[in-house]
């Protein structure tokens, strides 16, 4: 019977010790802190869409004469040799009367452009637009030169990070300041897409648009804590 208390004392003793090891000593002066770096960075990338919509009473005939469109732009757009561009969507719809009774067919589809090079990007919008209609057109800041300036702004998020933390540690009167947890989270804000003004479909020739890519905001946000040390 004794060396089984014995053995429960002795378990007891282990999970309490265990309990103590896993609980971290408690931690005075610590302060919540947050700096952020940000910068303009310009737009390099031109995103587009152009569509063709059509009304006809025989849905074979629509589904034909858009495909039509549809494959004369793609074909074009491959002399653009610094434009990406691919299908986008493609539906047909019946029409009604205010009656329900069935007056038609409906189609659209669309093609997407994708470019760094605006001045290419341009001239293949125009050209389509002699047969398509031009539905939004946007800016944006491409992966790799976000990347890059995200990178470059952690090193100046975390700098002012450690600056604000050596103004605590002045105002607290501390000899050091330790960090204890640190957080790091990036964004970017830019203009948003914006809907470009349609051209009518048919035009024998189209002036391509004047395009200004504008710049983006990219920020990296630095949070954490501190421990300010006597």
């Amino acid at each position: 019977m004794r060396t089984l208390k014995w053995l429960s004392f002795a378990a007891a003793l282990a999970l309490s010790s265990a309990a103590l090891a896993a609980d971290p000593a408690p931690r005075y002066n610590v302060v919540e802190l947050q700096a952020e770096a940000q910068r303009e960075v310009p737009n390099d990338t031109l995103s587009a869409s152009l569509y063709v919509e059509l009304n006809d009473a025989n849905p074979a005939a629509l589904a034909d004469a858009i495909n039509k469109a549809v494959n004369d732009a793609l074909r074009v757009a491959k002399e653009y040799k610094g434009v990406r561009v691919r299908s986008g969507g493609n539906q047909t719809y019946p029409v009604y009367s205010k009656a329900k009774l069935l007056q038609g067919w409906r189609g659209r589809a669309e093609i997407r452009i994708e470019s760094k090079d605006f001045q290419a990007a341009s001239g293949l919008i125009g050209k389509l637009q002699a047969g398509m209609q031009l539905g939004n057109l946007g800016f944006s800041v491409s992966p790799e030169a976000r990347r890059q300036a995200e990178n470059e702004l952690i090193v100046e998020a975390v700098g002012a990070f450690k600056a604000r933390a050596e103004i605590v540690r002045g105002a607290l009167a501390g000899r050091s300041y330790k960090i204890q947890r640190l957080n790091l989270n990036s964004g970017h804000s830019g203009p948003s897409p914006r809907l470009a003004m349609a051209r009518a479909a048919g035009a024998a020739e189209v002036a391509a648009p004047d395009l200004e890519g504008g710049v983006s905001q990219v920020n990296v946000t630095v949070a954490g804590a501190v421990e300010i040390l006597d």
